[in-house]
């Protein structure tokens, strides 16, 4: 059996990858900075630009219209906007990078919320012509709600004002007080043009009156690191492995990715959400029998004790186990065309457990714009940021999502036709509201009262 140190361990916590996402207003420029990133840094690959070459002489283009790397669809292509969420991979000497170029348009806000769910960055771009806009503030909120630890502010097009301090100056100060005031930790304002390629990859002659970092030097060089032996420890069950053969008669596993910490063997541990407690006799890791796995390898744990575990269970250490409970509280982003209604009946998503529930209560809606909640709105539609209440028919273990991202996240669903209707954080968000009080158990005639 292999074994791993602490100081192995605490070596391994430090990552080379880097996950960030692009988000801003329509026509300011992310898909044009990603393929200037892409290009500038040497991530192209020849047949791709002779490509893009291609399609910009096509369009009358004198230059290369670098937006076509990431903008994939024909009707992106068309129409010169992002729709769906690119992913981009690409490396330098000093990290690797996992991008999604995610849309502008106000319609497909949702899909920010997908791109920016894992980023440790958002890079929200601003047109230094119109300053922060109402889109702005919106990808701000989404970033802060997701608790996204590095927010870089890159004012584009700063070729059309002149380059002039004074613009990329009050736009800084504008969106770092609103940031500021939504929780973000970290707020980094890089003055570009992604069309010329100021400060994107290579410092601006035209700006030296700013001496901060390129885009790319500060992708490369943010701390971004995880210590795997201080998260809470979690394994949500995927499936139960039982070959029932010959060479393997009794073996009885749980396999699954880990979602968060470390887990080792001759550790007790709880499943919820029975509550039945056991040790870890063995991790098995790629066929190989292991003493210690961490986020986010996928394992199969094999118990002392014989106990009901299926999909959807949890796994945790017995000394670190969250609370149970058929009410949550969250904030959620609704992402679906249908609005989402007080007492409508939905199926909740949390890691591999999907159960039904009743939207008991939507105590209120954000306005962008103040920060103020507005109390009481009856439902949210399409691109709406609330507070929620929900009953679920069994007990759910939910940790608080600024301590888990992906213990704490969940997803409510339409029932009918699995339409997904909005991605939520469980727990406090940045404006956390009075609690009203706790509504009573509603009643269904279809089997729905919990």
């Amino acid at each position: 059996m292999s074994t791993t140190t602490a100081e192995e361990l605490a070596g391994l916590s430090a990552t080379t990858l880097l996950r960030f996402a692009t988000a801003g207003s329509v026509d300011d420029g992310k898909s044009t900075l990603v393929g200037r990133l892409l290009h500038d840094s040497k991530s192209v690959l020849a047949d791709q630009l002779e490509a893009v070459e291609h399609a910009s002489r096509s369009r009358g283009a004198a230059e290369p219209d670098l937006a076509l790397l990431t903008d994939g669809l024909r009707a992106e292509r068309e129409q010169g906007i992002t729709i769906d969420v690119a992913y981009r991979y690409f490396a330098t000497p000093r990290r690797r990078f996992i991008l999604a170029d995610t849309p502008g348009h106000v319609q497909y806000t949702r899909n920010m919320v997908t791109g920016a769910s894992t980023a440790d960055l958002a890079v929200v771009l601003v047109d230094a012509r119109n300053g922060v806009i109402e889109q702005t503030r919106r990808h701000a909120a989404v970033a802060a709600l997701l608790r996204v630890p590095h927010v870089v502010l890159a004012v584009n097009k700063m070729d059309l004002v002149g380059y002039e301090e004074t613009v990329f100056a009050t736009i800084a100060e504008e969106f770092t007080a609103y940031a500021s005031d939504l929780g973000v930790p970290e707020i980094t304002a890089i003055p570009i043009s992604a069309l010329a390629g100021d400060n994107v990859v290579e410092p601006s002659a035209n700006m030296d009156w700013y001496g901060g970092p390129t885009v790319l030097e500060h992708l490369e060089t943010v701390p971004v690191s995880h210590d795997l032996t201080s998260c809470h420890a979690r394994l949500p069950v995927q499936y139960v492995i039982r070959p029932q053969t010959a060479e393997h008669p009794d073996y009885r596993g749980y396999a699954g990715q880990i979602a968060a910490g470390t887990f080792r063997v001759g550790e007790s541990v709880t499943v919820l959400p029975s509550g039945r407690t056991s040790k870890i006799a063995g991790i098995d890791l790629l066929g190989k029998a292991v003493d210690v796995a961490w986020t986010p390898q996928s394992v199969t744990l094999l118990l002392e004790d014989d106990i009901d575990i299926s999909r959807g269970d949890l796994v945790v250490p017995s000394h670190d186990a969250p609370a149970t409970s058929q009410d949550v509280e969250a904030t959620v982003c609704h992402v679906a065309d249908t609005p989402l209604a007080v007492g409508q009946r939905v199926l909740l998503k949390h890691t591999t457990r999907t159960v039904k529930a009743i939207v008991k209560e939507i105590p209120s809606r954000l306005t962008l714009d103040d920060l103020s909640q507005h109390p009481e709105p009856g439902q949210l539609v399409a691109n709406d940021i609330g507070r929620v209440r929900v009953r679920t028919a069994e007990p759910l273990a939910l940790d608080n999502y600024a301590d888990s991202r992906r213990t704490g996240s969940f997803l409510l669903i339409d029932p009918s036709d699995g339409t997904t209707l909005a991605a939520g954080m469980a727990g406090e968000s940045f404006a956390q509201t009075a609690q009203p009080a706790q509504a009573e158990a509603a009643t269904d005639d279809e089997g729905w009262d919990f």
